[in-house]
């Protein structure tokens, strides 16, 4: 507008004075852009430097989850993207493992804060091995894990496996739940031909090299199958003689637990206002989540995903037991059952595998 201004009355003078005039008004409107630019970029850079100094101040969180992101992790992401660990005083940095127990190894050793892990192994590393951590919260109130069959199989439970060959992921856990299941219905363990199929317990099932498999997860493969166009029959992996036990928990090693126990009550405090924005809009929470997503990875199927937090969400709180709730009573029955079926050595306290931090 100023160098319009000034063309037009260059017009008007006389030739050297437009050619003057003209000049004066672009040299202007530059010194107008440069200081406008100037002080946009001093403006940025104060905020940058403001952000800093306000990240300077956060307590930095190593968390390691157990898998690339995906439904169960969304709170989290919704936890970060909203504020709410910076308001605790937090700045959480999420980390993918580069091996399975990461989650469990890196806390252990204190090289991350806080490991999102399972129950079973917490006890057994414990047990086993007197790896000092403990867990500080349940994500999920009850398992995910299942045994699952192509509905052509007619598997339902336990005694539709007799005779049936099942895959598994070669673990101990795997093989003393089948064990604990036959025997629970009468039946023996040797009734059932267990395969290790290692990772393919997806593709061993729908090529029809095993009747079924167990260690498949409901909010996973279960959608996942199902978007693929596969009919499915599934029984949850407890309640056959097997105690109820959590999915997944935070962990954090003991040192931790004695040294600073208000960033980890702050991360729980948080976490806990991220699952609250997560049952109130799962679709907005779900775009945040999808945002973040580990796309060389692991990619997400947007259908899946909403399958399985529809899925998690009344398995991760229930009517009578709040978001991150453990009970002393649930840790005993997995200690005393693992005793039993010997996938620990020795029987360990309570409260050398789980503490209650309070608010």
């Amino acid at each position: 507008m100023k160098k319009g201004m000034r063309i037009a009355a260059a017009v008007m003078a006389a030739a050297f004075s437009m050619t003057v005039l003209a000049g004066c008004g672009k040299s202007e409107t530059k010194t107008a852009e440069t200081t406008a630019a100037a002080s946009a970029d001093n403006s940025s850079a104060a905020e940058t430097a403001a952000a800093s100094d306000e990240k300077k101040d956060l307590r930095e969180v190593n968390v390691v989850l157990d898998w690339y992101p995906n439904a169960i992790h969304t709170f989290i992401y919704t936890a970060i993207e909203r504020g709410y660990y910076a308001e605790e005083g937090l700045d959480v940095k999420v980390r993918f493992p580069a091996n399975a127990n990461d989650a469990l190894a890196l806390v252990a050793a204190g090289k991350a804060e806080i490991g999102m892990y399972y129950q079973q192994d917490v006890i057994q590393a414990v047990a086993n091995q007197g790896t000092k951590i403990k867990s500080i919260g349940a994500i999920v109130q009850s398992p995910l894990s299942i045994v699952l069959s192509l509905k052509d199989k007619n598997i339902t439970s336990p005694s539709d496996l007799v005779g049936k060959t099942v895959g598994y992921g070669g673990t101990a856990l795997s093989e003393s739940i089948v064990k604990t299941m036959m025997e629970y219905v009468g039946a023996d363990a040797s009734d059932v031909n267990l395969i290790d199929v290692g990772f393919d317990l997806m593709s061993s099932m729908t090529t029809g090299n095993v009747d079924a498999t167990i260690g498949c997860l409901v909010n996973h493969e279960v959608p996942q199958l199902e978007e693929e166009g596969f009919d499915v029959n599934y029984f949850m992996a407890n309640g056959y003689g097997i105690p109820n036990y959590y999915e997944e928990v935070f962990l954090a090693n003991n040192e931790m637990i004695e040294s600073e126990p208000e960033v980890l009550k702050g991360f729980l405090r948080a976490s806990a206002k991220g699952f609250e924005d997560f049952k109130k809009d799962p679709d907005g929470c779900l775009a945040i989540l999808m945002n973040n997503q580990n796309e060389e990875n692991f990619p997400l199927t947007q259908s899946v995903e909403e399958k399985s937090c529809e899925t998690l969400l009344p398995l991760m709180e229930t009517e009578d037991v709040p978001f991150l709730t453990q009970t002393e009573e649930c840790w005993q029955e997995n200690i005393d059952w693992m005793l039993e079926s010997g996938l620990i050595d020795q029987k360990v306290e309570v409260s050398d595998v789980m503490v209650d931090l309070g608010e």
